[in-house]
Order: structure tokens, then sequence, then C-alpha cells
């Protein structure tokens, strides 16, 4: 196994991974950017995207993120294809394993590995996806103005995703696989006071159809068996994201889903010169501009570790001279 020695390890991309690569060259960090299994994250499968500043006509996921790396590598910053298969931060500098291949050593390292949405895995779903097939209606609900949808969930995330599109869209199916919600009352009771939204117990999503895009979904009510063909050109599956911090796991303090603890106000985890941004430490925006702010931040407070690191270094070998 080959071995090199980093200053600033940034493990996976996306709008935090990026921004902290820019960040990070333009204080001299040299960063090294390591891509991941989908190099530019969840923005990557985003047609359109409406709701971040600076763009004022709109611009694809993918072209967004294409921007935000070259950015980067403008500013010096070395990306390179490869995902972070294993690490070890028992001890200093931090290491970090490449494709099961490369052993990385780092003065510090930024996590931004993001989170992955859950799917359901059904006929269509893939196919579609960015196409009447979203995780984020945030990101999304605004190209399906006046029109028919569906939300499929039962948490407080898919009630929150129902309101939120029930003030866009005409009709909102929200499909729910019991004959109970997981939401929290308040949200349930907030689902009953809008008209617009029709709740069908007890179903399950069987297909999705549409060519181009989606024109509808068929549904199937697993009490009676009774099959649906709703109308809709949107589809939302809202049953929740796994953040993808396996790897970190009895090294950084983690909620009990998986998201990465960082102390208030900061992006600093509990070990020390490791840093977390992005998806893999928001379970509650899940934004690209709220990405990029925490990325801002794991790289300025990876300046300042670093700085005082070395101010550390200097005194003690003061003293030992003395």
């Amino acid at each position: 196994m080959t071995s090199e020695k980093v200053d600033c390890l940034i493990i996976g991309s996306g709008p935090a991974g990026y921004t902290a690569a820019i960040y990070a060259s333009r204080a001299g960090l040299n960063p090294v950017l390591y891509q991941g299994a989908q190099p530019g994250g969840q923005l990557t499968i985003t047609t359109e995207v409406d709701n971040y500043p600076g763009y004022p006509d709109g611009i694809t996921g993918p072209e967004m993120m294409i921007n935000f790396e070259k950015q980067a590598k403008r500013f010096g910053a070395d990306i390179r294809y490869g995902m972070a298969t294993s690490v070890d931060f028992t001890s200093y500098p931090r290491k970090v394993i490449i494709d099961g291949q490369k052993e990385i050593l780092a003065d510090a390292v930024i996590i931004s590995t993001g989170a992955s949405a859950k799917w359901l895995g059904i006929e269509g779903e893939e196919r579609l996806n960015g196409h009447g097939v979203s995780a984020c209606a945030v990101c999304d609900g605004f190209f399906f103005r006046g029109q028919d949808v569906v939300v499929v969930g039962a948490g407080d995330t898919a009630a929150e995703e129902a309101s939120y599109l029930a003030k866009l869209v005409r009709k909102v199916y929200l499909v729910v696989r019991r004959d109970e919600m997981r939401a929290s009352k308040i949200m349930q009771k907030r689902l009953e006071t809008l008209p617009n939204i029709e709740i069908l117990w007890n179903t399950e999503t069987v297909r999705l159809n549409g060519e181009e895009g989606l024109e509808s979904v068929l549904v199937k009510n697993n009490k009676t068996g009774e099959e649906t063909l709703l109308d809709v050109t949107g589809f939302f599956v809202a049953i929740g994201h796994k953040p993808n911090t396996d790897i970190f796991k009895g090294y950084i303090d983690m909620d009990e889903t998986g998201y990465i603890k960082t102390i208030k106000g900061s992006a600093h985890t509990n070990v020390s010169g490791v840093f977390a941004c992005g998806d893999a430490q928001d379970n509650v925006y899940r934004q690209a501009i709220t990405a990029a702010g925490t990325g801002c931040m794991a790289a300025l407070d990876a300046e300042r570790f670093l700085m005082e690191r070395e101010v550390e270094i200097i005194a003690d070998d003061i003293l030992e001279t003395n």
C-alpha cells in the first residue's frame, strides 16, 4: 500500500466538499479532494436548480457542480477520483484509506460525504428520476405548480413535503402504507387543514409510468388489492435519507441515524483535526446553499486548527532550544 502525506484532505464532493476546497485552496492549505462514488453528489441527479443565488435563469445540477469543481481547481485544489473506504482516527496525522489501496495521512480532514435519499426500488423510479421523480419538494416543487403530485411516506418529512407542495400544486396524494402515520400529531393536524391533500391509507406504489417524463402512478390498496391509476406529473419520495458516514463509526460521534455531530456553531467533530460539513451532518435543511455554507465553515475551522498547531510546534521548538 502506498502512502502520501497531505495538509488537508477533503472526503467527498458536492456543494460542501467543493466549497471547502475553494476556501482551503485560497488559504494555502493545498487541499486534496477525493470525489467519492458520486462526483458532485446528489445535485448530479437534479435536473433544474432554481433556488441557488447567483443563477437568475436557473442551472442544472450537473452544470452547477462542474462550475464548483472548475472554481476549486482554479485556486489549486487537487481533485481526484477515488473513494475513502476506511479510516483510523486514533493517531495523528489522521489516516484515511482510499479505494482500499492508498494510505493518506492528513493533518486536517474535512468530511463531506453527504447523504443519500432512500428510494422505493419500484419500476420506473430510477429511469424517471429528475423527470418527475424527486426526493426533495423544496428543491423541485416549484416546477409542478398547478399540477397533481404524489408524496410517499408517513413520517414528519412526508407531512412537511406534502404541506409545502399543497401551497404550489393543484392536488397532493399522500400515499401511506399503513392505516396510520408516524408523523407528529401537530403535523397530522396541519394536513387535515389543507383541502387539496388526499391521504391514501393502506396504499403502496406499484409502478411509475411515462417515457420522457412521469405521466401516471399505479398504486395498490394492500388490504383490498384494488389498483388505482393516478394521473400525476410529480412523484416525491419522502421516506428518509441515509448519511454516508458508515466508515467513520467508532471514531466520530453521531446521532442515532448516523448524522455526524458537530460542535454548535462550528464544523468541529469530537476528533481533533476532523471536521464535517454538508448533508453528512445536516438532517434538517439538506439544501445546496446550506451545504456550501458549512463547507466554508469547515475550511475556515481547518485553517485555524492548522495555524494553531503550527504555533504550538514553533513554541515547543523554542522551549527545547532554550
